[in-house]
């Protein structure tokens, strides 16, 4: 039966418009976004800058610190308004720079919360949103839920966007978070780790 569902999720590549089938046989298994730099698990592409993007810096291979594993995400964000829109914020998307203008994405049916452990720098670090879905345009995502504002900690904590309910027949838009000036008008420094659908 494995066979049979690799040769679906291989087949849905291949119809226009059709998301990559990840539900298996006996129920909905841990689907993840970021699990370590280097991990051959990890699935979506933080191509999606937005707002300021000039006042941003990611690195998916932080050392310091990480909740798990050898590495962590690090996201600078440094308040200077680049673009003149005062906010700014990463999607991480299927494929890359995925605007809803091509098919994509993951059918993540069977999932039932995304959840994700996150810490500041000092610790008073405000996050907007964070949130998965809400991509539109032709291939739209299927729907979109999330949660925010977070402020965050010094210290790791876990979150939970509940995902019961929601149409996740085809999401392009993995992940996400945004933030802006008004909140941190000093900029600031977080961290993400072991991001993945259950």
């Amino acid at each position: 039966m494995r066979k049979t569902f690799a040769w679906l999720a291989m087949m849905s590549i291949f119809l226009a418009g059709s998301p990559v089938v990840f539900a298996e046989e006996g129920g909905f298994k841990p689907f993840a976004i970021y699990l370590d730099g280097a991990s051959s698990e990890n699935h979506y592409v933080p191509s999606g800058w937005m707002g300021d993007y000039g006042d941003l810096k990611l690195n998916e291979k932080h050392t310091d610190n990480p909740y798990s594993g050898s590495t962590c995400i690090e996201v600078v964000y440094n308040a200077k308004a680049s673009q003149g829109a005062r906010w700014a914020g990463i999607y991480w998307q299927n494929p890359p720079n995925n605007w809803g203008t091509r098919p994509g994405g993951y059918d993540l049916t069977g999932s039932k919360k995304l959840t994700f452990w996150a810490r500041g720098q000092n610790g008073g670090e405000r996050v907007e949103e964070f949130k998965i879905g809400g991509i539109t345009g032709e291939y739209a995502d299927s729907d979109v839920a999330g949660i925010g504002p977070v402020v965050l900690t010094a210290e790791w904590q876990e979150f939970t966007i509940d995902l019961e309910g929601k149409d996740l027949s085809s999401i392009s838009g993995g992940f996400c978070w945004a933030t802006n000036l008004d909140v941190n008008p000093a900029g600031c420094v977080f961290y993400l780790d072991d991001i993945q659908y259950e």
